[in-house]
């Protein structure tokens, strides 16, 4: 089973500055509530040190993670691995008469029990965290 979800939001800022918060691996890793450390590894790979609150994940699970697909200032796409669980992102930045509409989908099979479980009630509140997060960071 997989826990998938799409958010849609519009900023009020062109699709550069968005794109200057997007595709920055540490902002999008770093509003994510449960990611407790982030390590930089290579040019598009790094490692998210994730801490999720279920039974049987008594400690941190190491995500490696990697930007696949970067077409800037329009489109990213990442993918994590670990033990846990698999991770799949994409961000879409469309320019539009207000600014730029952002769409993000994320896909998160889980490896072991209640991973899938806690991603379906709580990943619509971290991509609202990221949503967050550009506005804060564009001002907007």
């Amino acid at each position: 089973m997989t826990a998938r979800i799409e958010r849609v939001f519009d900023i009020p800022a062109p699709p550069e500055e968005v794109w200057d918060v997007i595709s920055d691996p540490e902002i999008r890793a770093r509003s994510i509530s449960v990611v407790t450390d982030f390590e930089t590894t290579g040019d598009r790979t790094a490692i998210w040190h994730v801490s999720l609150p279920i039974p049987r994940i008594d400690r941190t699970i190491e995500v490696e993670t990697e930007d696949v697909e970067v077409d800037g200032p329009a489109y990213v796409r990442f993918v994590g691995r670990s033990k846990a669980m698999n991770v799949q992102g994409e961000h879409v930045l469309d320019p539009v008469e207000a600014g730029t509409r952002v769409t993000n989908r994320f896909r998160v099979e889980g490896r072991l029990p209640g991973v899938e479980t806690y991603f379906k009630r709580k990943l619509d509140g971290e991509l609202a965290s990221l949503e967050s997060t550009v506005r804060e960071r564009t001002g907007r």
